[in-house]
């Protein structure tokens, strides 16, 4: 008797119990990874607007200190206004970052400097519908 309940016991899973499962994980699998991209994107748009947060804040600290603008971003950093020019997160590097010239003062002249502002190199679409290089 004992030997016969040993032989009919089920030991291991049916391929229909296999199939389920994978069903299962495929289905979880195709929900997870579009809020993992969208999230990692989200995470990347923080560090975007962090960073031309605190680079306009230095632009604005040179001004103030010089009474014109910095030339280029590294003037920033060899005046200490910043510690190194940030790794722009849309394009994963510190030379994509465009300066924007000075506005035209009503006499004509420019304002000093070419940065004035800075704006990143990407031409990806944005979350809110908004070109990362127009931020």
């Amino acid at each position: 008797m004992q030997i016969h309940r040993l032989l009919r016991s089920p030991k291991g899973f049916t391929l229909f119990e296999l199939l389920i499962v994978m069903m299962i994980m495929a289905i979880l699998a195709t929900i997870s990874v579009p809020t993992y991209k969208r999230s990692q994107i989200k995470a990347r748009e923080s560090v975007l607007l962090e960073d031309l947060f605190q680079l306009r804040k230095a632009i604005d600290a040179y001004f103030a200190d010089h009474e014109s603008y910095p030339a280029r971003l590294s003037d920033l950093v060899q005046g200490k206004y910043v510690r190194a020019i940030p790794r722009d997160p849309m394009t994963q590097s510190t030379e994509t970052w465009v300066c924007v010239s000075p506005v035209v003062a009503s006499n004509g002249d420019l304002q000093g400097g070419r940065c004035f502002d800075v704006h990143s190199g990407s031409q990806l679409l944005g979350l809110n519908g908004v070109i990362y290089s127009s931020w």
